[in-house]
């Protein structure tokens, strides 16, 4: 998981975690439905957007992706969640059970904002992606605008650097 330079390989993190989590579901009687409180404890990721630095939890297995930032009261304006997928694809997300106004990011490989979209808590109105892409990436709403950041602009660090 560490290079020798003690930097982490994101691939190989992605596909060692993947690879545990998958296994830990296979024996997990707990329903991801069932959860009422927020998901707090995920691995994380820095990112850059221009100048400013995003500290984000990373959403890898089905089970993070669908619970995301739902039942959280309240999150750093520095903070958002990255949701990796396995291939590109058009992805929707919805705001069920999710207290916070979020604007997505709908992130192609390279790190390219593809489209944003600004999503009201507590509602199902699908919110997709405008071309297949591989990541999404939720900040408190406004976010990307307030500084300045929008479709075009690119976003770095580790998952958009990995070879793919």
């Amino acid at each position: 998981m560490f290079s020798k330079s003690g930097a982490v390989s994101f691939g190989k993190a992605l596909q060692g975690f993947a690879s545990a989590m998958a296994l830990a579901a296979l024996f997990s009687p707990i329903n991801a439905f069932a959860q009422e409180s927020p998901q707090m404890n995920l691995q994380r990721v820095k990112l850059t957007a221009g100048m400013h630095l995003i500290d984000a939890q990373v959403a890898f297995t089905p089970e993070q992706r669908q619970i995301g930032l739902m039942f959280r009261k309240e999150m750093p304006q520095q903070e958002g969640m990255i949701f990796v997928f396995e291939q590109p694809s058009q992805q929707c997300f919805w705001m069920k059970n999710t207290l916070l106004p979020l604007t997505a990011a709908f992130v192609a490989d390279d790190g390219t904002i593809v489209n944003l979209a600004d999503m009201k808590p507590q509602t199902t109105d699908p919110h997709c992606s405008a071309q297949p892409v591989r990541y999404v990436l939720e900040m408190n709403k406004g976010w990307f605008a307030k500084k300045g950041i929008k479709a075009g602009s690119k976003l770095g660090g580790p998952p958009f650097e990995a070879k793919r």
